[in-house]
């Protein structure tokens, strides 16, 4: 017989198909195995999970873009509101407002270098242009074509005595809000609040 020096005898051990098999029917029964975590999903349970997770991804991206309107709204609105106190010391110190329709022209009066009527003066500066946009980033004190943008980078809309038919006493200044489109202004000088096109206008007291 085979000595084996500091270990046990080795024994061969066989092992059967029977032997090996594995009853795995409790567990199909429970849809549990032994470590007490669910053995998987349905198909419909991974569907429902799937079109649950569409549904909050859409909602976060709409309240996100929301939020980002909101912003964008109440910025246009405090630029709109400086520009008519703008309009106000214009008037005060040159008594009358800008007559034209032109957002160059606009600006040009409020950086106190265009009188009402057009001629070249030289005035006081009366917006704080750190807090506004122009287009492609213009200087108006060097350019006299630089126009004031509102978030949406259109230009902000402004009309007073531009023609000879203007009967509005006050002039017209809005943005044309998110979707850049406005109304050609009534006969007169006033804006169509009916016009599908003005329906997210928006307005400094308003």
């Amino acid at each position: 017989m085979a000595v084996y020096r500091g270990m046990l005898p080795a024994k061969r051990i066989f092992l059967t198909a029977a032997d090996a098999e594995v009853d795995v029917s409790s567990f199909q029964r429970s849809g549990r195995f032994g470590t007490g975590f669910p053995s998987g999903f349905t198909l419909i349970e991974l569907l429902a999970v799937i079109t649950l997770v569409g549904v909050l991804s859409a909602m976060a991206l709409g309240m996100g873009r929301h939020a980002v309107i909101f912003s964008q709204t109440a910025r246009a609105k405090a630029e709109l509101a400086a520009i008519a106190a703008a309009l106000e010391s214009y008037k005060q110190q040159f008594g009358d407002y800008p007559r034209t329709d032109r957002p160059d022209e606009l600006l040009q009066a409020l950086v106190g270098k265009r009188g009402p009527t057009g001629s070249t003066v030289s005035g006081r500066l009366l917006l704080e242009l750190a807090h506004f946009q122009t287009a492609d980033a213009a200087d108006p004190l060097v350019s006299t074509s630089a126009e004031l943008v509102d978030p949406w980078k259109q230009t902000y809309a402004y009309a007073y005595r531009s023609d000879a038919g203007w009967t509005n006493p006050d002039y017209v200044l809005f943005s044309s809000g998110p979707d850049g489109n406005a109304a050609a202004l009534l006969a007169g000088g006033t804006v169509d609040e009916t016009a599908p096109a003005n329906a997210d206008n928006i307005y400094a007291d308003r």
